[in-house]
């Protein structure tokens, strides 16, 4: 009828309803939401399966289910804790082979997922605006042990409370640490859904060590051993050589200033707080400071897959050694590969093509600690 738009009252928008099968008017809200976990990934769950702890809530819920199950005469539809790895991180971060360009098949192509594990609805890169925080149980308590710099601690609104997260929030008010509880929301969304066990340390920039001091500090040792990375992006990695070097008696490690991982939150997690322990320096140009180490006394050896010496015959191991671990997506760089005294390869029995960065580093170290045992 002539004049109804002008009506007072009319409806503005369509009477039809959110379109079916589609999502619906929530569907734009879901957009870069990232991917839901599955069951047996979520702690919350009945058919969780991880390999962390279980929450009592859901250890009720698959109680329950089995009690339900046995008065049906059914099997229960529950998971299998512990059979299936949830930590983050999965497969050890990308698949890299010692000196040659990253696989973790014969088909060159990663096998398996990596990355932090991210809540549902959240995306895995926290913003702009957070504070840098160091996560999980074990690198906070490592890190206020080793009296490492810190401005706030954050802790979950009921967080379930063990011998860790007790010394955590003891030693924190020791050190006029403000402890600020919010919830476990928050928290997800400052970490940006990585697991976080419930507690974060805020902390300022990391403090790398001066290059000179490291090499001068590691031959006051008895028996000195550094570790470099060429080139190593991902800060999983990185954590994880951090690890090693301290499980093996290395004095530190020495990584370049640009195109590769420094210290981050993630490099803190992965390293289970071994980063409060181990020296870590970054160089302006690695070639230079490799040959600074050779003029010092120390051997440099590489790894890689295709190296002219057995790690299991490496008779250097027991004096003032470097190990370098090449990047994961060209291994060794050529002027790296040139300025080391030998290249070094880890002897495999199986047809895998390569092990990762951080595993070969291990191996490494562990092989280099045990002649090193024999000789005392």
């Amino acid at each position: 009828m002539a004049g109804n738009s002008q009506r007072r009252g009319r409806r503005l928008t369509s009477k039809a309803g959110a379109p079916k099968g589609t999502g619906g008017k929530n569907k734009d809200s879901l957009a870069g939401r990232g991917r839901t976990l599955p069951a047996d990934e979520r702690p919350w769950h009945k058919g969780y399966s991880g390999t962390e702890k279980l929450p009592q809530r859901t250890a009720w819920k698959q109680d329950k289910e089995r009690r339900a199950a046995l008065e049906e005469g059914r099997a229960p539809k529950i998971g299998q804790p512990g059979s299936k790895d949830t930590t983050w991180g999965r497969g050890g971060g990308r698949g890299v082979p010692v000196g040659r360009g990253a696989t973790s098949g014969r088909g060159g192509k990663p096998t398996a997922r990596s990355g932090p594990r991210v809540a549902p609805g959240r995306k895995s890169n926290p913003s702009k605006d957070t504070p840098e925080l160091l996560v999980g149980r074990n690198p906070v308590l490592e890190a206020l042990r080793a009296l490492v710099p810190a401005t706030a601690l954050y802790t979950a609104q009921g967080i379930d409370m063990d011998d860790r997260v007790n010394e955590i929030i003891r030693t924190a008010a020791d050190r006029g640490i403000a402890n600020l509880e919010i919830s476990r929301a928050e928290l997800d969304r400052m970490t940006g859904g990585v697991l976080h066990q419930g507690v974060g340390l805020q902390v300022p920039p990391f403090a790398y060590q001066p290059f000179e001091d490291l090499v001068a500090a590691a031959l006051e040792q008895q028996a000195p051993l550094l570790v470099a990375l060429d080139g190593v992006t991902d800060p999983r990695n990185l954590g994880a050589v951090i690890r090693s070097a301290a499980a093996f008696g290395a004095q530190g490690v020495f990584v370049p200033e640009r195109r590769a991982a420094g210290i981050t939150a993630t490099a803190w997690r992965t390293s289970a707080g071994a980063a409060a322990r181990v020296p870590v320096a970054q160089v302006t140009n690695l070639t230079r400071s490799l040959k600074a180490c050779r003029t010092a006394g120390f051997m440099v050896v590489g790894l890689d897959a295709d190296g002219d010496t057995d790690l299991y015959t490496l008779e250097a191991a027991v004096g003032p050694l470097v190990v370098v671990v090449g990047s994961e997506g060209r291994g060794l760089s050529r002027l790296v590969g040139e300025t080391c005294d030998l290249t070094v390869s880890i002897p495999m029995i199986s047809e895998v093509e390569s092990l990762n960065a951080s595993v070969a580093a291990a191996v490494t170290l562990a092989e280099v600690a045990r002649r090193r045992a024999a000789e005392l």
